[in-house]
């Protein structure tokens, strides 16, 4: 039996993908448990510096598995909510993660797929990709994947696609900010290794430290508030070892310790 996911950690990167080809990847609870693990892991593991999550075949991840929404038709209301909390915690251990995480979206991300999308840091796609939020027409709610989604194209673009479950390109996914960049499929890869180049020019502290400051300064008020924990939280980094460090090779016109030498592995 094929593994449902591949792992490859390689210069600070580590590539999952999603390696259920014949379904279009799409998800049932192995999948989704198989993910929480492994990003369990990758959270815990020094070494690596950036997530990479790509989907194998002609599409991302067309969102939930037939076979498992057949099973979720019998079950009763304990076994479906553990099933959408499964779901639902995989998710935000995925936005969560103290690493930057880029989406590799090559094709499709219908349903529960364009939730991966939205949770990681940085989309790229190409114009093969689509998406579509099309539980309305199945007389359900895109609830799970409603938090990252709406943070990733705001309420009045979420209103609209969530209601209508109409299929959008991906023209139209960059411009409602579901993609962060748009390239054609020969760019890709070469895309991805630029922005991993960027990221693993970063500190890994500071990195997790901004992803922790994007969530606790969006939506609040400019208030007094909000200015003491900004403070607070850069008077904490500066004194870290890693901020002197970062500023001692600023400095001193050398890279910092955390900068290896050579390029982040190419894919494709």
């Amino acid at each position: 039996m094929a593994e449902i996911l591949l792992v490859e950690k390689q210069d600070g990167v580590a590539t999952v993908t999603l390696n259920r080809p014949e379904v279009r990847n799409a998800f049932d609870e192995h999948v989704i448990a198989g993910l929480a693990r492994l990003l369990e892991e990758i959270g815990e593991d020094a070494s690596v510096r950036a997530l990479v999550l790509a989907g194998n075949g002609p599409a991302f991840c067309a969102g939930a598995d037939l076979n498992w929404m057949k099973r979720m038709a019998g079950y009763g209301y304990e076994q479906n909510l553990a099933d959408a909390q499964a779901l639902a915690d995989m998710l935000s251990m995925l936005a969560r993660l103290p690493k930057p995480t880029i989406a590799r979206v090559h094709g499709p991300a219908f349903a529960g797929g364009t939730g991966l999308v939205a949770a990681c840091d940085i989309a790229v796609g190409t114009p093969e990709a689509k998406f579509c939020f099309s539980e309305a027409k199945l007389g359900l709610s895109p609830a799970t994947i409603s938090p990252h989604v709406v943070r990733a194209i705001g309420e009045r673009a979420a209103r609209r696609y969530f209601l209508t479950a109409e299929v959008f390109d991906a023209r139209e996914a960059e411009r409602i900010g579901l993609l962060s960049l748009l390239v054609d499929r020969d760019s890709l890869d070469k895309t991805i290794d630029g922005l991993l180049g960027h990221l693993l020019a970063g500190g890994p502290e500071a990195l997790a430290r901004i992803k922790e400051l994007i969530s606790a300064v969006s939506g609040k008020p400019l208030d007094r508030a909000l200015a003491a924990d900004t403070a607070k939280r850069i008077a904490d980094i500066r004194v870290s070892p890693e901020g002197k460090e970062g500023i001692a090779s600023f400095l001193e016109k050398r890279k910092p310790k955390w900068v290896k030498s050579g390029l982040p592995p190419k894919r494709g």
